[in-house]
């Protein structure tokens, strides 16, 4: 079990590093562009778009399931709010395993376009990379992103959670935390 941890931990720490990076060099490729643009009315970026393209495909569908394993999907939740401690604990392990099929049926669409991608050969117009390098991302941020939820839908199983909904592998639901008064303190100016 320890290796297992080992491997989640190691794992996480990769996606949240391919985030960052990608994250960064969108940045950098877009400043990059304006400035050698427009400062020294220079082509020097001509590449900005495809890299920042890559960076971006990257960034969504590897950020796919580090939400998931955080519990930070945007939802809508006015009805789970309200609902009693069994009813979310049913609808949240109705709607991790739903998404997390969905996610495997997503990775496996995805996966046959970048099959198809690599049969046509076709390249990037600026860097003439082959353009399913861009695709490969796709699948395996849904294939992660599906194995999240799933794993979100066991924590709810454990033990762990018998008093606890768990929208992540570590993210308790906020309704289930002790409600307090916010105090003057509590609030950073």
């Amino acid at each position: 079990m320890k290796i297992l941890q080992w491997i989640d931990k190691a794992f996480m720490k990769l996606e949240e590093f391919i985030l960052s990076f990608s994250i960064i060099l969108i940045s950098f490729m877009i400043i990059g562009n304006v400035i050698a643009r427009e400062v020294f009315n220079s082509g020097a970026f001509y590449f900005a778009y495809e890299v920042s393209q890559f960076a971006i495909v990257i960034a969504t569908f590897m950020g796919i399931a580090y939400a998931a394993r955080k519990g930070r999907h945007i939802s809508m939740s006015a009805f789970y709010d309200f609902a009693p401690f069994k009813v979310r604990k049913v609808m949240m392990i109705i709607i991790n395993l739903v998404a997390g099929i969905f996610m495997f049926i997503l990775a496996y669409f995805s996966y046959s376009f970048v099959i198809f991608e690599y049969n046509t050969g076709a390249v990037t117009t600026s860097l003439e990379l082959p353009r399913y390098l861009m695709g490969i991302f796709i699948p395996i941020g849904f294939l992660s992103a599906g194995i999240q939820y799933l794993r979100n839908t066991y924590i709810n199983f454990t033990q762990k959670a018998k008093s606890t909904v768990y929208i992540g592998i570590d993210a308790p639901d906020y309704n289930d935390q002790k409600k307090r008064d916010v105090t003057l303190e509590d609030i950073n100016l």
